[in-house]
Formats: C-alpha cells, structure tokens, sequence
C-alpha cells in the first residue's frame, strides 16, 4: 500500500512538473489572465486582485480525434502593440488597439490570449501543413468562482432540442437569474452580460467569426458554468419558411466546420468593464476583426432611412390608395428629399410573392422609374430580399439592380449561423461590395466585426427591436429592454432597431395594433434612441403622414448624424438608465434613456470639455407619465452639468 501511495505520489510530482504556466496582463495592470497547460490548457482572469474567471478548459477536437489544447508542449512568444486606427462609419473616427498578446505555439497550431485595459479574447490558428481539414467539436468553457447574475436572451419560442434552437431569428428579451438557474436544455445566443464581483460587469461575445459557426452559451448541469454550443454544417438544406424565403435544415454532417490550413479562428470575447457605462462604449469587437482590404470605400454613404413596412404603408391625406404601388414609393422619397433623409427602402412586397427570384417585380412597381425619381430628388433606395431569393442568383441581382441605380440590400430571414450561413454573410458582402452597394443583415445574428472587414455592410438586426411592438403582448416590457441592450447586444457593434414611433403609449396605455402601431414609453424615449442606439443605417419607422403632423420631432429626427467621431458613455446602470454623448464635428449630442422607474438625473458634462454652453433639449413633458406624446422643446444653457428629470419610460436630448 505505501509504494502505491508513493507512486501515487510520484505521478501527481510529475504531473505537476509538466504543467507550465503563463501570464499575460492588460497594458493598465489591472487584468490578469493565467493560462495553464498540462493534460489540458485552462485560463482563468482576475481584476485587481478580483477572481472573474474560474479556470476554464479550451480546446478543439479535429475529425481525426487530433486535439488543439491537449496534452503539447508549447513555445511562448510574446509581443505589445499600441496603435490608433482609422474606422469607417463606426461610433468614433479613431480607435485605440492597446493590447497585450500570448501565443502558446506547437508549429501545428497556436492558441493566442489577448488581454486589453477593458477585456481579454483568445482564438486558436491552424498553422499546420496547407491542406483540408475538419473540427468536429469545441470546447469553450466559461467558469464562475462566484454564482453571478446573468442578462440572457434565450432563443425564443418552445423548442426543446438544439437542433430546433438553432433555428432562430437571434431576437428576444432578457432574463435575468443566477449563472444555476439557467434554464435545461436551452441555448442562448451572445452577447451575454454577467454581474461579477464588486460591481465588475463581463460581457461575452465573439469576433472575427469567418467560416466557422457561431456560438450559444448553455448551462445542462446547473453549476457555475457555462460553456458553448455551435451548430454541426449542414448536409441538407431545403428552401422553405416564410414565404419561401428560407433554407430549413434536414441533416448535418459530424463536423463544425470543414476548412484549409492555415486558418484563424474566431476570437472569444470577454469584455470587462469596472463600471456599467464601460459596456456601452465597448469597441472591442470590431478592434478584434480582420481589417478591410486596402481599397476605397468612399461611395459607402451611412444615412436614415424612411421605412414603410413597420407603419404598413399607412399614410393619409392624399388623393390615391396607399400600399406597394409607384404613388406611395413617390410619397416616401419626396417626404425624404424634403428632410434631407438620404434613403428610401422599399421592404417585403415589391417582388413577386412565394417566387424567390428578385427579377420578378410585381405589376404595381416601376423600379426604373422610381430610381430615376429618386435619383432626381437626391434620394437612394435600398431593396428588401429574403434569404433564399438573394443567394439564389446574388451575383446577377447585385449587377442588375446597381445598374438601375439601387443603392443596397436589406438581407432577410436567414436565422441560422451554422458554418454554410456564416459563409453566406461575407459571400454576400463581398459581392454587393463589388458592385458598390450596401448590406443591412436582418433575420440576423449579433456583429461580429464583419462590418470593419467590409465597411459596406452598414447594419445589422439581431435585437429585439421595435418591430415586435406590432403584435408583443403588453407583458413583453420593451422599455426595459431599451435600458439593457447598451450593456448587452449592443456590446457587440450597431443594430438596426428601427426606432421613431409617433405613436407613444405610458406602460398601461400600449397594445399591440399591426397596422397602425405604437411604442412603449414616451416620445422622448424615441428620439433619444437616435442617440444611444449605434447604427450607421438608421430607419424612420413611423409613416411620412405622421411625421408631417410632429414638424419639430421630424426636423430633429433628420438632423441626427448616424456615425460619429467620438462616442462616450458618461453613465447608466444595465436594465436601469443609460446616458450616451456622441459628437460629429463641433457638435455634441447626448441622449439619456430609462426604464419605467421615474427618476432625476445630474448627468457630468466634463468630460465633453464643452464648458458654459448654449443648446437645446427634447424633455419629458409635465404629464409625460399620462400621455406618452407629451414633451417639451427648449433652448437651455449648460455649464458642466445637465439636470434633467425622465418621466417612467422616459427620455431626454441635449444638442450643443
């Protein structure tokens, strides 16, 4: 018995002897991340001092059964990089990528940490001979020290397998419960914020995501962990769904993704913020994706857009019948030209129904003759497609419509991010860029930096946006949700929401009506949103006879910019409020948001370095709480400091 013990003894030292452990730390200090190889490679993060991450296993199993993150020997190179970079119709005009990296190397394959002021990611590269080669599993584990609150937008509906949840539209509200109380068997998707120790928020995403399914987050086991999900490719794919719009899944094959050598990874995200409003200036995505090839990029031209379908074509006042016909579409780009709104987009309808082919316009449209009028009034359009009908024949419909004069796509209804749908979304990039028009994905997954690598692609859904306010039930709480996605989806790059409603509701007036919808929360809750929310491509979603009936609102609403050249998050707290400044040029504009909690807020304008200024404001009006419409417009002077009190579901503007 003592020798077994011994030799027990020996093999544990020896075990021990093998492990080898590395440290890479944010250029501040202040994170550290504590790799550790050995029968396995961990990594685990502290915060000054403070344990976020528990160590937590990586590794990727190739067909084959060779492992990335097994038991190899590792070569450690390090190097520090510092450098500002230029970015295209972003949230701010310059970005800082300040960072710290570890590369574990085998000469097959590395493993690179990085580890940022206010974040760390890693990823695993393929570096072996050049050739095919398939990954049949990963594991990308997330270990808690502490049971941590979660923000989690579970995929939505009564699906009970994976295979269902894979099949998503990546849009729903959050539930907020401990790490141990996720819900069996469902999958979330990302980003997903967690409340860590002393008021640290983690916020976990990706970036880079080329080739490669996305990933879920799920919890089977009810510990402090969570740990990732990807959709196996598909081997049969039938055209089905809306409208037959969609490709649904039949088969998969016993792989993730199939792909050559060398080859990067996606990078796996963990944004860090000390204080909530961190989150809500994050650009770590992006700073994480592959550039753009060097090229010019200039006719990319970010802008609003006037949308029809959300209001259902609903206009009034004039002398012919509203819908998909040549008189509305001309009613929608005069109202544009005369606001200065730089797109019309003409959504579902304007092609031939269940026929997926993009040449087939119905009878009721004059494509030609509209881009013609457009051009005239120095408006673009932008067309609608679903998924299938574009992929069908991308590269003659890009060529033909560009002809015409369009100027981009809105993409819908995929609803997938297995490895086929990924490929699809830089396929579809790429080539609407050669043609040099835009990309907003809808039916989308969250950004995954694909916008810095093809700067056309303009926006993409993937958010909860206003569009369920058409049919949710009053239990579905959107305002809170407006105060949540700051430190949550957005993290992850810009959305489409499709804001703008002139319909307002307080939180008992709203009910949902399709044709002639509402918001919930105030009106100044929806201009705010032109603000706080990140979108380079920004809906109008109400119809152009309203508008014309809130003169003041609409002026406002065509002014905003929608990129910027600096973006700071000066306060909020997540599913709380929140406080965004943005400046284009020499003019700020701040935009305050909050749940249905009524509350005064002090908001600090020092660090806007504005000083004693004149501007103007867009406030919640005196009976704001009852009638949700009510607002007040006003010049004020401000010297450091904006007081300003948001009625329940409220807003504020503040332009200088």
């Amino acid at each position: 018995m003592k020798k077994i013990i011994m030799l027990m003894a020996a093999l544990v030292a020896a075990f021990v002897a093998q492990a080898k452990e590395y440290v890479v730390k944010s250029p501040d200090g202040k994170i550290v991340v504590t790799v550790t190889s050995g029968e396995h490679v961990s990594y685990s993060v502290e915060r000054e001092g403070i344990k976020l991450l528990s160590p937590s296993q990586i590794s990727m199993t190739l067909i084959g059964g060779y492992v990335y993150g097994g038991k190899d020997s590792f070569k450690a190179t390090r190097r520090s990089i510092d450098q500002t970079i230029p970015a295209k119709n972003f949230k701010r005009a310059q970005v800082r990528d300040h960072f710290n990296e570890l590369t574990l190397s085998t000469g097959t394959y590395d493993i690179v940490f990085r580890a940022y002021d206010d974040g760390v990611a890693y990823r695993f590269v393929a570096r072996g001979k050049a050739g095919e080669f398939a990954v049949a599993y990963e594991q990308a584990e997330f270990a808690f020290p502490y049971d941590y609150y979660a923000y989690v937008p579970y995929v939505a509906g009564n699906k009970e397998t994976f295979e269902q949840q894979f099949f998503t539209s990546f849009e729903n509200t959050y539930s907020r419960h401990l790490v141990t109380s996720w819900q069996k068997g469902k999958l979330a998707f990302m980003p997903v914020t967690l409340e860590a120790a002393n008021g640290i928020k983690l916020c976990i995403t990706e970036s880079d995501l080329r080739d490669y399914p996305g990933m879920y987050l799920c919890n089977q086991d009810g510990k402090r962990s969570l740990r990732g999900v990807f959709a196996p490719n598909p081997a049969q794919v039938d055209q089905g769904g809306h409208n037959m719009l969609q490709g649904l899944v039949r088969s998969r094959r016993n792989f993730l993704s199939k792909t050559t050598s060398p080859h990067a990874f996606p990078w796996r995200v963990i944004a860090i913020a000390a204080e909530d409003r961190q989150l809500a200036e994050s650009d770590l995505t992006w700073r994480l994706a592959t550039p753009a090839a060097p090229g010019d990029w200039s006719w990319v031209k970010p802008g609003k857009v006037a949308w029809d379908w959300w209001n259902d074509w609903n206009l009034y006042g004039v002398d012919f019948k509203a819908g998909i016909n040549n008189d509305t579409y001309k009613y929608y780009i005069d109202f544009a030209s005369e606001h200065g709104i730089e797109y019309v987009i003409l959504d579902e309808g304007w092609a031939v129904n269940l026929e997926a082919d993009l040449m087939q316009v119905v009878p009721e449209i004059d494509l030609p003759m509209l881009c013609n009028y457009a051009a005239q009034k120095n408006v673009g359009l932008i067309l609608w497609a679903g998924y299938w009908a574009f992929n069908r024949d991308m590269e003659g419909v890009c060529k033909h419509y560009s002809e015409m004069g369009v100027k981009g796509w809105k993409i819908d209804f995929m609803d997938r991010d297995d490895a086929e749908m990924v490929q699809f979304y830089e396929k579809a990039a790429k080539t609407a860029a050669k043609y040099h028009m835009m990309v907003d994905f809808h039916g989308a997954y969250k950004p995954t930096g694909l916008h810095r690598t093809y700067p056309n692609v303009i926006n993409y859904e993937g958010i909860h946006g206003l569009e369920n306010m058409k049919w949710s039930s009053p239990e579905v709480d959107q305002v809170t949700y407006d105060v949540t996605v700051p430190f949550a989806r957005l993290v992850a790059g810009p959305a489409d929401y499709t804001q703008g409603a002139m319909r307002n509701a307080t939180r008992g007036n709203y009910r949902p009506v399709n044709s002639e919808p509402m918001s919930q929360g105030t009106r100044c809750h929806q201009l705010a949103e032109y603000i706080v929310f990140d979108a380079p491509l920004t809906m109008l979603c109400d119809s152009p006879s309203n508008y014309r009936q809130e003169a003041e609102c609409t002026r406002f609403i065509a002014s905003v910019p929608t990129v910027w050249d600096e973006t700071i998050a000066l306060d909020g707290k997540i599913a709380q409020y929140v406080v965004i400044a943005r400046r284009s040029g020499s003019k700020w504009y701040v935009g305050a948001l909050g749940n249905w909690d009524e509350r005064d807020l002090v908001i600090d304008l020092s660090r806007l370095g504005v000083g004693t200024k004149q501007g103007e404001v867009f406030i919640d009006g005196a009976n704001a709480h009852r009638a949700a419409r009510d607002y007040r417009h006003e010049d004020v002077t401000v010297n450091g400091t904006w007081k300003v009190h948001l009625a329940p579901g409220g807003g504020a503007v503040l332009v200088l």
